[in-house]
């Protein structure tokens, strides 16, 4: 026996849609507390240089979706999404020509302070390796916090983060619904 229910919008008891459907299957959320939004995922791109020994805050300049217009892109690159709430924020920063003994760091930076970072000792006997290091996190923001992207490398001279249209190096994150 089968039994179905036919609907396309449900609403509460204030006749709000919570959620409608287009008669096709597609379904449209329509309360903000049932998204993971806001949201967004960007990638730098054009090569940045950053000094050896130096924590250096990646300008992750071209916004591939930003659901909320909550990452800043041009000026500060960072993400305040201005909803309290968990969040999974994430990033890869790719690290072109290293030398053959360098240790290279991603670092997320909440409200100016380090939460979380990640680092890949290279070594090895070939130079000019390139390597991408990945950091994740589940950070809980208020209506006023921000996160941001660093990366730094102890090799000698300035060091190349790559930028390009293939996302090599990213950031992005969204709220966890349900959480």
């Amino acid at each position: 026996m089968t039994s179905k229910l036919k609907v396309n919008i449900i609403a509460d008891s204030g006749d709000n849609a919570i959620m409608t459907s287009d008669g096709s299957g597609t379904l449209t959320l329509n309360n903000a507390a049932l998204k993971n939004t806001p949201a967004f995922f960007a990638r730098l791109s054009s090569n940045q240089s950053i000094s050896s020994d130096t924590s250096t805050k990646i300008q992750v300049d071209t916004e591939i979706f930003d659901s909320d217009n909550k990452y800043d892109n041009s000026t500060n690159y960072r993400f305040t999404p201005t909803i309290a709430g968990k969040y999974f924020v994430f990033a890869g920063v790719r690290f072109d020509n290293q030398i053959s003994q360098a240790t290279m760091r991603a670092e997320l930076s909440f409200n100016g302070s380090i939460i979380g970072s990640n680092f890949l000792a290279a070594n090895d006997s070939s130079t000019n390796k390139d390597y991408t290091i990945e950091v994740s996190c589940i950070q809980i923001f208020d209506s006023n916090d921000y996160i941001e992207l660093f990366a730094q490398s102890d090799a000698s001279g300035s060091q190349t983060i790559n930028g390009d249209s293939t996302n090599k190096t990213y950031f992005g994150a969204y709220r966890i619904i349900g959480a």
